[in-house]
């Protein structure tokens, strides 16, 4: 019986952390700081994701344009732009999608995976994910 219970509890704890999704506000950090750079929006549109900056802290880099982007996102505001495209749920994980980095123009593949209902996983790479950089942002609440 005591097994029984174990189990159903266990079950019922995955399906509720199963059922967040990476859908809302999250705040994003420097690397080297820790300080908050900026807030980001995940939404869905069909089957993908996407995230577009909606805030950024630095009063100073609200009105920056992303002059190293390149295609269509050269010289675009960088409040406001959709780094993040086109990511596909699978299991657990968000994946096939790309990230632009405004700082330095450069798009990677994206893969994305919540921690816990507050914290997700972003990580950029190119080629294997083996080779890239992850991000932990925390949800706006």
């Amino acid at each position: 019986m005591k097994h029984f219970i174990l189990t159903f509890f266990l079950l019922i704890s995955n399906l509720s952390f199963s059922q967040h999704s990476i859908v809302g506000k999250w705040k994003t950090h420097d690397d080297k700081t820790n300080k908050s750079e900026s807030v980001v929006e995940i939404y869905a549109v069909g089957n993908a994701y996407y995230g577009k900056i909606i805030d950024i802290f630095n009063p100073d880099q609200r009105v920056a344009l992303c002059k190293l982007c390149t295609c269509a996102d050269k010289d675009k505001p960088v409040l406001g732009l959709i780094i993040i495209k086109d990511l596909v749920k699978s299991d657990n994980e968000y994946d096939s999608g790309k990230i632009t980095d405004p700082k330095t123009g450069n798009v990677y593949k994206c893969k994305a995976s919540l921690i816990n209902k507050d914290q997700l996983k972003i990580r950029g790479y190119i080629g294997f994910a083996l080779m890239g950089r992850s991000q932990i942002w925390t949800r706006v609440k």
